[in-house]
C-alpha cells in the first residue's frame, strides 16, 4: 500500500468555512460498538484507535462522529485516539439524538446546550470544528435549534455549523436564521435521492456537501456476500435494512460485481470506485468513509486521490439506469 502524505493531499473548501478537506474523511459510526439500536455489532476499541491513527497517517484530515454512535462511546474513542497522535484533524460531530438511562434513543432538539458540553468533554477538545443537527426531527423544532447552534458558534464552542439529512425546504428555513456551512446527506449508487433537488440547491447556495455511506454500509465494497449478510449479529442494524433484503440485495450485489471490472482496470478496491463516483458530482465536497480497522482504512485510502473519468462515470450511470431499484 502506497503511503500518502498530508502535505500533498488534494483538498476542497467546505462551504463558507475556512476548512479545506481531504476528499475522504473518517466516519466513526461503527466504532461506537454494539448493543444499541443503530449499531454495527461488537467492536474492539484498540482496533478503532488503530483505524483512526492509520487514517491520519495516510493523510485524512477530518473525522466525523456523533453522540448517538455507541451512546457517547464513539466520541470517547475519537478523543482517546487524538490524544495519542500529533495529527490535528478537523473534528465534526452532531446533536439532537438523545437517550435515557434505559438506552432508549429519541429525536429531540431541545437539549443541545447540554449535548455540546458533553461532546466537548468526550472528545477532549475546546471547540467542535463542525457541529451538525443530526436529523430534522421533530420538524417544528428546527428554527429554535438552528438558533441555538448559531449562538454556540458566536460563543466559540463550535467553529462552523451544518445540517444532516435536511431537505431543501428545511435548509431554506434554517438559512433565514444563520448561514449553513454544510449538509451531510446519504449518497451512493444505491441511494441517489439527493441528486434531483438537494445537491443542485447546495451547489447554487454555496453549501458544502459531505456525503455519508458512499459504499452504502458495505454493500459496494466488493467484499459483501449473501452468506455474510445472513451471518450478521443480531445487533447489526443492517440485518433489518431494506437494501440488505431481497429483492434489493441481489440487485445491489450485482452493482458491486459490475464495479469489479472498473476497479480491476485501475488496480484499486471496488469500494474506491464507489466513493470516487459520488465525488465526481461537482456538488459534493468530500465523502465520509467508515473504517473499523487499520486494514479497512488502508483499503479505502486510494480514494484520497483516485478519480474516475467522465466516461467511467457515464458507464456506471448507464449500468444503474439499466438495473433500476425495486420499489
Amino acid at each position: 500500500m502506497r503511503t500518502f502524505y498530508k502535505g500533498s493531499m488534494e483538498t476542497k473548501q467546505l462551504g463558507n468555512s475556512d476548512m479545506r478537506l481531504t476528499r475522504i474523511g473518517l466516519g466513526t459510526w461503527a466504532i461506537g460498538g454494539g448493543d444499541t439500536p443503530f449499531s454495527w455489532g461488537a467492536q474492539d476499541d484498540s482496533d478503532s484507535i488503530a483505524a483512526i491513527h492509520r487514517a491520519l497517517d495516510l493523510g485524512v484530515n477530518w473525522i466525523d462522529t456523533a453522540p448517538v454512535y455507541g451512546l457517547g462511546h464513539s466520541e470517547e474513542i475519537v478523543g482517546r485516539a487524538l490524544k495519542g497522535t500529533s495529527h490535528k484533524p478537523y473534528v465534526f460531530t452532531k446533536c439532537a439524538m438523545v437517550w435515557n438511562e434505559k438506552r432508549e434513543i429519541a429525536n429531540d432538539m431541545t437539549q443541545i446546550r447540554r449535548e455540546i458540553d458533553e461532546s466537548l468533554r468526550r472528545l477532549q477538545v475546546d471547540a467542535i470544528d463542525l457541529y451538525q443537527i443530526h436529523w430534522p426531527k421533530p420538524d417544528e423544532q428546527i428554527e429554535e435549534a438552528w438558533g441555538v447552534l448559531a449562538d454556540l458558534k458566536r460563543a466559540g464552542k463550535v467553529r462552523w455549523i451544518g445540517v444532516s439529512n435536511f431537505n431543501v425546504a428545511q435548509m431554506e428555513r434554517a438559512m433565514k436564521i444563520a448561514p449553513i456551512t454544510s449538509l451531510q446527506p446519504p449518497y451512493s449508487m444505491i441511494n441517489r435521492t439527493v441528486e434531483a433537488e438537494i445537491l443542485p440547491f447546495c451547489r447554487k447556495q454555496g453549501i458544502g456537501v459531505i456525503n455519508y455511506s458512499p459504499m452504502h454500509s458495505g454493500l459496494l465494497t466488493g467484499a459483501m456476500t449473501k452468506e455474510r449478510v445472513a451471518g450478521f449479529p443480531q445487533d447489526d442494524f443492517r440485518r433489518r435494512a431494506k437494501n440488505y433484503q431481497e429483492p434489493h440485495l441481489s440487485r445491489n450485489l450485482g452493482i458491486a460485481e459490475f464495479l469489479k471490472g472498473i476497479a480491476a482496470r485501475h488496480g484499486v478496491p471496488v469500494g474506491v470506485i464507489a466513493i470516487a463516483w459520488t465525488l465526481h458530482n461537482p456538488a459534493v465536497t468530500a465523502a465520509i468513509v467508515g473504517g473499523r480497522s487499520a486494514k479497512q482504512v488502508e483499503g479505502v485510502a486510494p480514494a484520497l486521490e483516485f478519480k474516475i473519468s467522465d466516461a467511467e462515470y457515464t458507464e456506471i450511470l448507464d449500468y444503474l439506469d439499466g438495473h433500476p431499484a425495486h420499489d
